[in-house]
């Protein structure tokens, strides 16, 4: 099989059979950024005093299709010859926006498709006309004549042939294991000519810094080390100097899409470039893509725990990997031309870059021993005592000279297996772990170790009565957190089994004021240190001076971590997940900013990759539907980007329709689609602001397609229900003071620019307002987020909400940080951040008459949301309060800085 010379020239052996279905020194260009406003994301940094030290021989030049480098300035050949008006193979917009809206946002079944198709044609019928398509089979006829994003699946099996007991064997070495790919060098070659990327994508290696300080900034991963150092090997051949360097990312976790019976776990393998930039890959723009479905070997019971299984499985494991990636080894060594997302070809060379995955596979990947570190060989005992880096080099000279028992119980190495990456040059497994802040930081080191830990401590201190009662309050106390856009609440606390990631991050935003009082103040420093870490490594640019920061935290978390031995809770503190927190400033610096390889990214594309399909399926040979219907998406997706390429889906449907009806209503569907509002013609439109994007922004707060620094909008309609004077308004809200305030700020705004405001002058001088006034329950705040759930742009909305219902339930009342003078509606309890949660202290301000001190601001004051916390203290929090109460009945509040990376960023 592929890849099999290679293991066994390493002295170690496959035992299957299958069938088909040190860097050179090198002078760089330097360039001073003065202007990177082609880049979306540029406009989040600073426009200018930024210097990026460029690789001068890799250096992505552009060049024709037959290698030859042409001109920098030569314009890109056409991006296509097909017209603005050929919607192929649909006949017309409405025929695309159906089937998209059918087949990948409603998800209906064949059924259901049917059906709502006859009730539209009934509908069409007294006009003479049909629908879009006559039945599901229509429209899964036009998908599949896309011409676009057509990478078949293929599928190769393995069986095992090594040496078999006599008599009965066991199942899985009789079985053939069938693993199911698309090729991933078409793939590659299709993210590359993605126009969507075209603004967002590196294809040379740099170095930036900040001209003032000359601090180093890692950000996208082309601006880490690692990306360099493979330039400098692969430029040591002359003949591939000006090509582009492509880091191919891999990723692969198993998925259980349901706990009913029959096979119900599958094993996903995605593939990513790493040119693309994190703020691509994190919204989830295409630029990760479904290559593969691995085979999971099944066998009885009795044989689970046999070594020769085990081993078998992780043989199965490289094998499939070392044969699915085999195309993409020729662009390796040598370059191959290829068109990208701007029009231009390059030549380009491929390499494989860090792979995404948990610990349990992690040690699958790197062929060592449960426990051990797979980046370095500290030993399982000390693992923070540290061990020297492994590598391909080291652990081949281990191999060929020490016993394999010594290799398992001294260095942590499986003998008779080879990494996968042995197979293609330039690769060390070792090096290519990628850091993994999902399931190393959130889910292992908080959730699995720091909170079953504070409960044993409770459990140790108070017995286990005491225990349950003290545990009932902080689920009490997790559960009266405030709302906050995009929070997950937790109305029983934190007591049920089945934990997804989303849960343990929401857990960490409100975790430290549940427990504070209950545990030793160290311990809740050891969740400050480590959400602080945790906090700093997602961020969107990491700098010399944040790693310092980063050091210091991780130093903290390690010293307050021993209240956990010194209380009798843990012996000894060495897990992987935690140790592996000491690589990340060397992964950082290799990789970039850790943001951008993270697992949620791959556990996020398991819902629309693995568990929709699944359920879209009718439970019958799944995985082949499942299959069907990932091209099917991938066919659709590459339409749309090819349509918006060529400016035809400017606008609503709706308005485009309209205006070919006024224009001319012979052409519907034929005619230009890059409609422009015509002033004219939209007075009359009763479709011209109907939306094009139906998804919900508040679900995610993600923002795409708006690029502004920050923005702040009431809502679209004010409420007619509500009050419609200022006497009537001052009733409602049991506000008498409202005239007077509204004088005030009246003042205010009127002499903006003066020196003085409305606390300098007499009452009587402010103006009075007593027309009609419009009441809005809510306004939707856009800022620049990058290093949280954000648009390609940067940007995310949120909604601050004044309901006196919400939901149909309680009021909902949110907090908002504010530009304003030295007014305070909360005043500071301390100047500084509390030293134990870390977190700033704040309590409600009132007048002398002891009523809640008020004012009115303007709009464009707010920054954004806030969260604030309930100061818990010691006291035991009553059965009955609800989380709508929290901001009320409290004297004192948490600034809660862990709510968002944002919100760390402002209360840091």
């Amino acid at each position: 099989m592929s890849g099999l010379k290679v293991h066994r020239s390493s002295a170690h052996s496959h035992s299957f059979t299958h069938s088909t279905q040190s860097s050179s020194a090198h002078r760089a260009s330097v360039e001073e950024i003065q202007d990177e406003g082609d880049t979306p994301t540029a406009l989040h940094e600073s426009k200018s005093g930024l210097i990026r030290d460029y690789h001068d021989l890799l250096t992505g030049r552009i060049c024709d299709e037959n290698s030859n480098f042409l001109d920098p300035s030569t314009p890109p050949p056409p991006y296509t010859a097909q017209s603005s008006n050929d919607w192929t193979p649909y006949r017309n917009r409405l025929e695309f926006k159906c089937a998209e809206f059918l087949y990948t946002k409603n998800q209906m079944s064949a059924g259901d498709i049917d059906k709502i198709l006859h009730l539209w044609g009934v509908t069409l019928a007294v006009h003479n006309d049909n629908p879009p398509f006559a039945d599901h089979r229509d429209l899964y006829k036009t998908i599949d004549a896309t011409p676009l994003g057509d990478v078949a699946w293929q599928s190769f099996s393995l069986q095992y042939n090594g040496d078999k007991p006599s008599g009965q064997c066991p199942l899985w070495m009789e079985q053939s294991h069938e693993v199911w790919f698309r090729d991933p060098h078409t793939v590659v070659k299709n993210m590359l000519a993605n126009p969507d990327f075209k603004n967002s994508i590196d294809y040379v290696p740099y170095r930036e810094f900040e001209e003032k300080g000359e601090q180093r900034r890692y950000k996208d991963f082309m601006s880490g080390d690692w990306a360099w150092q493979q330039a400098d090997q692969i430029a040591q051949d002359p003949e591939t100097h000006g090509a582009a360097f492509v880091p191919i990312i891999v990723g692969s976790d198993k998925t259980t899409v349901s706990v009913a019976t029959g096979q119900n776990d599958y094993y996903p393998l995605y593939l990513s470039i790493r040119n693309v930039h994190n703020n691509v890959r994190r919204s989830h723009r295409n630029a990760l893509a479904l290559i593969g479905f691995l085979a999971i070997p099944k066998t009885e019971k009795k044989n689970a725990d046999d070594a020769r299984y085990r081993k078998f499985k992780k043989q199965l494991f490289h094998s499939s990997l070392s044969k699915i990636f085999a195309t993409l080894k020729p662009g390796m060594m040598t370059p191959e031309v290829t068109r990208c997302g701007d029009g231009h070809y390059q030549r380009v060379l491929y390499g494989l870059g860090p792979y995404i995955a948990d610990y349990e596979e992690q040690v699958v990947l790197t062929c060592i021993v449960k426990d051990w570190c797979g980046r370095c060989l500290a030993f399982p005992s000390t693992l923070d005592d540290g061990g020297v880096p492994r590598s391909r080099e080291h652990t081949d000279a281990l191999v060929d000279s020490v016993d394999f028992g010594v290799l398992w119980d001294e260095y942590g190495i499986i003998g008779e297996l080879v990494p996968f990456t042995n197979d293609f040059p330039r690769t060390d497994i070792h090096e290519l772990l990628a850091p993994d802040i999902l399931h190393q930081l959130i889910k292992g080191t908080f959730k699995d170790h720091l909170v079953e830990w504070v409960c044993q401590y409770l459990e140790l201190e108070h017995g286990k009565t005491g225990a349950k009662a003290i545990l009932d309050n902080i689920d009490r106390r997790i559960a009266a957190a405030p709302s906050f856009p995009g929070l997950r609440r937790f109305p029983q606390g934190r007591g049920f089994s089945q934990w997804t990631g989303d849960d343990s991050k929401a857990l960490m935003k409100v975790y430290i004021p549940a427990i504070e009082g209950h545990v030793p103040n160290d311990m809740v420093r050891a969740f400050r240190s480590l959400l602080e870490f945790c906090y700093i490594a997602r961020a969107n640019v990491v700098t010399d001076e944040t790693l310092a920061q980063l050091r210091d935290a991780l130093r903290r978390f390690h010293k307050y971590c021993t209240i956990f031995e010194t209380s009798g809770v843990r012996f000894d503190i060495s897990l992987p997940r935690q140790h592996s927190l000491t690589h990340y400033e060397l992964l950082i610096r290799m990789f970039g900013a850790p943001n951008g390889l993270c697992s949620s990214i791959t556990e996020s594309k398991h819902i629309k990759a693995v568990k929709e399909p699944w359920r879209r399926s009718n439970r019958y040979n799944a995985l082949r539907q499942m299959l069907l219907t990932n091209q099917h998406l991938d066919k659709i997706a590459a339409s749309r980007v090819d349509f918006a390429a060529r400016g035809m889906l400017k606008g609503s449907c709706a308005f485009s329709y309209f205006n070919s009806f006024f224009e001319n209503q012979s052409a519907i569907g034929n005619g230009d689609s890059e409609v422009q509002h015509n002033n004219k013609h939209e007075d009359n439109n009763p479709f011209a602001i109907e939306s094009d994007d139906f998804d919900d922004v508040e679900d995610q707060g993600i923002v795409d397609d708006v690029d502004v620094i920050a923005d702040v909008q009431l809502a679209r309609t004010f409420q007619r229900k509500r009050a419609h004077t200022v006497s009537g308004l001052a009733d409602e809200l049991k506000v008498p003071s409202l005239p007077t305030l509204i004088r005030l700020f009246l003042y205010d705004q009127i002499h903006a620019d003066d020196h003085h405001s409305s606390a300098d002058v007499p009452l009587r001088d402010c103006p009075s307002y007593m027309g009609a006034i419009k009441v809005f329950n809510s306004a939707a705040v856009t800022f620049i987020a990058p290093s949280d759930p954000s648009g390609i742009t940067g940007m995310r909305r949120e909604h601050i909400r004044a309901v006196p219902s919400w939901r149909n339930g309680p009021g909902r009342f949110d907090c908002a940080f504010v530009n304003t003078d030295d007014r305070q509606w909360f005043y500071w309890i301390t100047e500084e951040r509390d030293e134990v949660t870390g977190m700033y202290m704040v309590a409600p301000s009132f007048d002398e008459d002891g009523s809640p001190n008020m004012s009115i601001i303007h709009i464009d004051s707010i920054v954004r949301g806030a969260h604030l916390l309930p100061i818990f203290g010691t006291q035991f929090v009553s059965q009955g309060l609800q989380f709508h109460h929290s901001l009320d009945i409290f004297r004192g509040y948490y600034i809660n800085r862990f709510i968002d990376h944002h919100s760390f960023e402002l209360a840091s």
